[in-house]
């Protein structure tokens, strides 16, 4: 502004053509906005005068002009007038305009967004504290965009978030407090360009995989932030400030939480799940709505509600997002500067440790990812371009240390390879290759053209395909009889056909087994139950005979099926042709048939062991007291027809052979917990052994020398029973527990993570758990998984990964 001239002098401002024009003071607009209402008959709304008449203080003052419109205060009625000024605003005075939503309000969602878009440039900051607007507003938002820069909804009820519209302009996003906030969507994050600032405290997000893979789509956020921390030298100021809060609530971070989350999970010192829980009742307590947030969906879409509204703890009014990081948006190069306290972190040698400068905070409002083993350093090596994490700065040394943490603990393609390729390219080079050396691969028997394994493309074909596909495909199997009628079944437990790969069979809850053409939903043959109700829980499939199938139940029973000769579909019409009935076998947990298809073993909850001989369905032998508490699973070798492994609570796995009367196993592994489950894997190489929480080995089958630890976090339940199987043949296992809702995925070779897949039910209550799981022994990278929900009433499912 010209020296001399008034600070009220308007300023001439640029026309959509070009020219030069006056702007509109904000008293003559004031006056327009009061005109419009008279001719809509409503009467002027208070809080829209008193925005114009801070524009004009601040205006005065030479601050940024803003106008403030509080949507909670406004009524549909109040919309029509201030639309009509809309106009004039954009030639106007006020270079800015922010809307907030504290609380509910009766305007629509439909007319709130109409303000905003129609505001366009001028909408600068949009604080949705309290999403009373309805779902079509939050999906219209999510799809359309908004040209505002700054957006926090902290209220939001978004399960899944799917943010795919256009947010040209915006720079920083605060998602705070989205308790229902689980994931996001492929293509969520993908019209954001200059997004540079991303919070997400207290959420529910907790896959590292399918977050980084929705971030890496943000190309220039340069902060992000899943948790906040407070210096120790502030936690006693703040408890003291919280507890005399205008709702009297008791702190919930007392003093003895002055701990870093990160160093306690890295160093093993506390499980991320039970530090989850704790930090779970610990936010409850703060926020007593929490405990009341209904548990159904509003519907079945990705977006979910609640009536209730978020309250947000005693740390919501120490940091204010939306002020804090706008007045960072300019000054990026200081993310990398250092305080004098944090150079002191850094060691005579010139290494640079996070934990150094993290020890000297406290981690609060933190997401479920952070309780992930090395989240921070998968977090740092999968997203280059981050300058600051969870209010902590990123330096070269530490990036270094990430990428070598990344490497030693997680795999970031199968099979080792460094880098993504096409499918289209990987198939182009295996034919030019074939081609050029086709004479010499004739001449050379059992050898691979360049040295490469027979196995080499068919591997890179596998990397490439999960690579170019952070989100696996879930997909629930679907029953249906030959008339298309959709059919309900309680699965209890399931196993693919080992030849035919469209076939697979499920016992149910209420005793019947199932055979299904699993990719297309057909039901193939159905056996009812009959007499006294039971569950199924042992299957297994003849390996010489794959029309044959063993079927228990927990109630003893014992039959053989031949599924060739059982009626089509869901006919009832079963009379129990094709079927042998074996002596019982008292609590029956687990059935399996050695690879000669000769003879049939089954266990339960006692110490024993049953022999069966398959072609007569006679008990030959009982083995007694092969453990010291029941024994969970037995396992027959794959290829040694003498040769069983079995697991109890006792803690032990025992390798027993036929041959030498099993009265003396050939050897005992040992678990630190009860074991679970046990497997061979397809070669008979290896025993995977599965114990309570989460401790999942791997032994040598030919002595049980210990020769892999999984190290998956335990998350301190002695009721999470997990289960792990093999999945590409031997090269990877897949593990899953009761009390979690994810599978992980870990190359048998190294125990490197290469993937979890996280199960996610519909609405914000409906979480769901592994109970049993099994890797497709037809297809790489594929698997099934019974799931089953937390709540009581809802029933199992079968998913297909």
């Amino acid at each position: 502004m010209p020296s001399g001239s008034s600070a009220m002098a308007p300023e001439p401002i640029l026309s959509d053509r070009g020219t030069a024009s006056i702007a509109m003071d904000i008293q003559t607009l004031e006056q327009r906005y009061i005109t419009r209402c008279k001719d809509h008959d409503v009467h002027p709304n208070p809080t829209i005068l008193s925005g114009f008449s801070k524009a004009e203080v601040k205006k005065t003052c030479h601050e940024l002009c803003i106008l403030e419109i509080m949507l909670d205060h406004l009524k549909d009625m109040d919309l029509h007038p201030l639309l009509d000024v809309v106009v004039d605003i954009e030639a106007s005075e006020i270079e800015a305009v922010d809307i907030y939503n504290k609380s509910s309000g009766e305007l629509k969602g439909e007319y709130a967004l109409l303000l905003m878009r129609a505001l366009n440039k001028k909408l600068r900051v949009v604080d949705l504290q309290d999403i009373s607007l309805g779902k079509d507003f939050c999906r219209d938002l999510s799809s359309r965009g908004l040209m505002c820069e700054v957006l926090t909804m902290r209220s939001s009820h978004f399960r899944k978030l799917s943010m795919v519209g256009k947010f040209s302009r915006m720079h920083t996003l605060n998602l705070d407090y989205g308790t229902s906030l689980t994931s996001f969507q492929k293509d969520c994050f993908a019209c954001m360009p200059n997004l540079k600032f991303l919070s997400m405290c207290e959420t529910r997000v907790a896959n590292l995989w399918t977050t980084t893979a929705a971030l890496s789509k943000l190309p220039s956020l340069v902060e992000l932030r899943f948790q906040r921390r407070l210096c120790y030298e502030d936690v006693e100021s703040c408890i003291t400030s919280s507890s005399g809060n205008e709702d009297g609530r008791d702190n919930p971070f007392p003093e003895e939480s002055n701990i870093d989350i990160a160093t306690l999970v890295d160093q093993n010192l506390i499980s991320e799940a039970m530090l989850h829980n704790l930090m779970t009742v610990t936010n409850a307590i703060g926020n007593p709505e929490l405990q009341r947030e209904g548990e159904e969906s509003s519907d079945d879409s990705e977006v979910d509600f609640s009536s209730q509204r978020q309250e947000y703890g005693f740390m919501h009014e120490l940091t204010n997002a939306i002020s804090e990081w706008s007045g960072r948006a300019n000054a990026n190069d200081e993310v990398e500067s250092l305080s004098h306290s944090e150079e002191e972190s850094i060691g005579a040698s010139g290494t640079y440790s996070s934990t150094n400068i993290a020890s000297k905070y406290v981690s609060c409002s933190s997401s479920p990812i952070c309780f992930k083993k090395h989240y921070r350093e998968f977090m740092i090596a999968s997203l280059p371009h981050l300058k600051m994490l969870d209010e902590l700065p990123i330096r070269k040394n530490e990036r270094e240390q990430a990428a070598a943490t990344f490497s030693q603990y997680f795999e970031y393609l199968p099979y080792r390879r460094k880098a993504k390729e096409s499918v289209l390219s990987i198939l182009q080079n295996r034919e030019i290759k074939e081609s050029r050396n086709l004479a010499r691969a004739n001449k050379r028997k059992n050898t691979y053209p360049s040295g490469k394994s027979q196995y080499f493309y068919t591997r890179s074909l596998c990397a490439a395909r999960v690579g170019s596909c952070p989100w696996p495909s879930l997909q629930p199997l679907s029953c249906s009889s030959s008339g298309d009628e959709a059919l309900n079944f309680r699965p209890r437990q399931f196993e693919y056909h080992p030849s035919d790969s469209s076939l697979m069979v499920f016992g149910t809850l209420d005793g019947e087994v199932i055979i299904i053409n699993h990719e297309n939903g057909k039901i193939v043959s159905c056996i009812p139950s009959y007499g006294v109700m039971s569950s199924v829980l042992g299957l297994c499939w003849l390996k010489k005979h794959p029309s044959l199938l063993i079927a228990g139940s927990d109630n003893g029973s014992l039959k053989l099926y031949n599924i060739h000769q059982l009626p089509p579909n869901n006919s009832g019409a079963y009379s129990g042709a094709g079927s042998v009935t074996f002596d019982d076998f008292d609590q029956l947990t687990s059935v399996h048939v050695n690879s000669a298809d000769e003879l049939l073993l089954a266990s339960g909850y006692s110490k024993n062991v049953a022999l069966y001989d398959i072609n007569s369905g006679r008990r030959l032998q009982v083995f007694t007291n092969m453990h010291q508490e029941h024994i969970n699973v037995v396992k027959f070798a794959n290829h040694s027809p003498s040769l069983f492994a079995t697991s109890s609570f006792d803690r032990d796995v025992k390798l027993w052979d036929l041959r030498q009367k099993p009265f003396l196993p050939c050897y005992t592994a040992t678990s630190s917990k009860g074991n679970v489950m046990v497997c061979f894997s397809p070669d008979d190489h290896y025993l995977l052994a599965s114990a309570v929480d989460n401790e999942v080995k791997q032994f040598r089958a030919a002595d049980g020398k210990l020769l892999l630890d999984f190290g998956i976090n335990p998350t301190g339940s002695s009721q999470n029973y997990t289960r792990s199987y093999y999945m590409n043949g031997r090269d990877y296992i897949i593990s899953g527990s009761c009390d979690e809702h994810v599978v992980r995925i870990c190359c048998a070779q190294t125990g490197r993570r290469l993937r979890d897949v996280s199960l996610e039910g519909r609405g914000s209550g409906s979480s769901m758990f592994v109970q049993s799981l099994r890797g497709d022994p037809h297809r790489d990278f594929n698997m099934s998984i019974l799931a089953a929900y937390m709540r009581p009433s809802s029933k199992s499912e079968i998913v297909k990964v």
